[in-house]
């Protein structure tokens, strides 16, 4: 790419790293309507937890399963962002990989409904 310098240091070349990442983590959110959606039950349970004032485990678990999820996310959308730009028709084996990058959301989604689950309905019944 013209004009890309790799910058060498420690401390500036991480700090590029992450406002990248933050740049990315924020274009997942407010363009990708599953990540919408997901990112606003991620704040709806964390507002739970408040409210339940759940154990430190519990917020650790729960932590871990929102993060799973919208890491998830996160990747099967970049999947299906490259399968579209490599094949923008419809094809059987693309639409193989993307229904395998799919799934490996339903697994963490399902995942964080089983910790929900585990987690508030002692508080609720």
């Amino acid at each position: 790419m013209a004009g890309f310098q790799k910058d060498e240091t420690l401390f500036t070349g991480r700090l590029k790293s992450m406002v990248f990442a933050a740049k990315g983590a924020y274009k997942l959110i407010t363009t990708e309507h599953s990540v919408m959606v997901q990112f606003s039950i991620g704040i709806l349970v964390t507002i739970a937890g408040f409210y339940f004032n759940i154990t430190k485990s519990e917020w650790l678990v729960q932590t871990l399963a929102i993060g799973l999820v919208l890491g998830i996310e996160g990747l099967n959308t970049s999947v299906e962002k490259i399968a579209d730009f490599i094949h923008p028709n419809y094809h059987e084996r693309i639409g193989f990989i993307k229904d395998i990058a799919a799934g490996a959301v339903f697994f963490a989604a399902m995942t964080a409904i089983a910790v929900a689950a585990i987690i508030y309905i002692p508080y609720i019944v």
